[in-house]
């Protein structure tokens, strides 16, 4: 039973990091007359730390899509980071909770 649900994860993971290196940066659909733009940073800004250990093994994956339109996609990229790590408000609302639970 454990082997099935390891096989099972397994699988999982491998076609979820397949998914994930077919979306990445540096894919040859955006270029100069195409630029990536907001939903392609925020999608980027998602992905980056599969995309970055993908880049690491691979010369044609990056991290950051050099055909963008700027302001946009920059937007787009850290919002997708903070919507994925959620910037520092969770280590500080925990730290105001556990700061309530001591003075109780």
């Amino acid at each position: 039973m454990k082997k099935n649900i390891t096989t099972c994860a397994l699988v999982i993971a491998m076609i979820a990091l397949l998914v994930f290196t077919g979306c990445a940066a540096g894919d040859v659909r955006w270029h100069e007359t195409n630029p990536a733009g907001f939903w392609a940073g925020l999608w980027h800004g998602m992905i980056v730390v599969v995309t970055f250990i993908i880049s690491l093994f691979s010369k044609t994956v990056e991290i950051y899509e050099r055909a963008n339109n700027g302001g946009w996609y920059d937007f787009g990229f850290i919002l997708g980071i903070l919507l994925i790590w959620g910037g520092s408000s969770g280590a500080a609302c925990r730290r105001r909770s556990s700061r309530r639970r001591k003075e109780d």
